[in-house]
């Protein structure tokens, strides 16, 4: 039985890695809740005897999962995100065992009726049935993150963990990791709900808002304020992929006053915004931003006309990597989306580059928006702290 559980977890890793590369599994979110679920099988299912091994096992699976599609950086960060749950869960463990404390809170039954319970709900994509539920997570994430903080700051000779090999065994380890894991993806179900929820604090009535690209947590974002707020929107298409058009389509029938605008337009407009709200592919870890073609010159004329940029994101798009200029992240697409095949033998020294994404650096970014609250740029280092250990480095030096 064993054996043939292994062979399983290797069939799902295979067949997953095998979507990343075809790009059948496509977007953010998509991909973190995929990676989420996988991990937590392989948590579940997999064969080993404490956390150390688990570690090196998880490391391994983010490092070829990684390797699969090396700009989705949000895989990374549910895997390190993982491998800090571990960490975590087996030092309260260690350290209840050093202070003669019971380590019989979690009940085996208890995890594998939660474990059901959300692989029930895997394949539905139906998150009204989840609604109660994520009304609650921004509390529940506070308190996680209190819980993680008071770990990594509280005066204890523990935490020193370099003289820590997570070798020690606990029963209960599995049930504990498990039900963080499965926090996490209550996180990640609820987080479009949690970051919209903040709107009325930061959009006004009689406002022009200034948006780029197709972003789902944006436009949540602006359909909720929208619910109490009159306030109008400016969208820039967003060539050559004009996603753009979507989101203003997706505005307008939400009853918000939409422009849709070309990108050359950005700078001419601006003078009439009094804030630019957009998402990003990744928040890197000195707080800038690794987002949509067209988002460093939104950017740019943003800060030459003094209107703040509010980024909206998840807290799982929040990558411990540095990236220093337009070329350190960034992936080339196919000049067919703007240049005719027709024209081929009039372009023969004309060099065409279309980029998927531009990095923004964190200077032009105003604030933040998450699940959890609001952050300015400078914050985003305490941030990976909370969430983040520096010993889990995945990707080749």
């Amino acid at each position: 039985m064993e054996k043939q559980a292994e062979k399983q977890l290797e069939k799902q890793l295979e067949s997953f890695i095998l979507h990343l590369k075809r790009k059948t599994v496509v977007g953010s979110y998509q991909v973190s809740r995929a990676s989420a679920e996988l991990l937590r099988q392989w948590v579940h299912k997999g064969k080993w005897g404490n956390a150390k091994s688990l570690i090196d096992q998880i490391k391994i699976i983010g490092k070829k999962l990684i390797n699969a599609q090396p700009l989705e950086f949000c895989i990374g960060n549910i895997v390190r995100r993982v491998l800090f749950i571990i960490r975590e869960e087996y030092l309260t463990f260690f350290r209840n065992k050093k202070n003669g404390l019971n380590n019989d809170d979690y009940d085996d039954d208890d995890f594998e009726t939660t474990s059901n319970n959300n692989n029930n709900n895997n394949n539905n994509n139906n998150n009204n049935n989840n609604n109660n539920n994520n009304n609650n997570n921004i509390n529940n994430n506070n308190n996680k993150n209190n819980k993680y903080s008071n770990v990594m700051l509280q005066d204890d000779p523990i935490d020193d963990q370099e003289d820590i090999d997570f070798t020690e065994t606990f029963p209960r380890l599995k049930a504990a990791i498990m039900d963080s894991i499965n926090e996490l993806i209550d996180e990640l179900e609820g987080l479009h709900r949690n970051v919209a929820e903040q709107a009325i604090e930061h959009i006004h009535s009689n406002e022009t808002i200034m948006t780029l690209g197709c972003s789902r947590t944006v436009e949540e974002f602006l359909k909720e304020a929208a619910r109490k707020r009159s306030f109008k929107v400016i969208v820039v298409e967003t060539a050559p992929s004009l996603e753009g058009q979507k989101t203003a389509i997706s505005l307008s029938r939400a009853s918000i006053d939409t422009t849709l605008i070309t990108d050359s337009a950005v700078f001419a407009m601006m003078s009439r915004v009094n804030k630019v709200i957009i998402g990003t592919h990744a928040v890197m870890a000195n707080g800038g931003l690794i987002a949509t073609s067209g988002t460093h010159t939104l950017a740019v004329a943003a800060k030459y006309h003094s209107v703040p940029i509010v980024v909206c994101t998840g807290l799982y798009k929040l990558c411990p990597l540095y990236a220093y200029d337009q070329d350190t992240f960034n992936n080339f697409g196919s000049p067919g989306e703007y240049l005719k095949f027709e024209e081929a033998e009039f372009l023969e020294n004309v060099h065409s580059y279309n980029p998927t994404f531009d990095y923004v650096a964190p200077d032009l970014v105003s604030l933040f928006i998450t699940n959890i609250g609001g952050h300015n740029p400078s914050y985003i280092y305490r941030l990976l702290q909370e969430y983040y250990d520096a010993r889990d480095i995945l990707e080749d030096e």
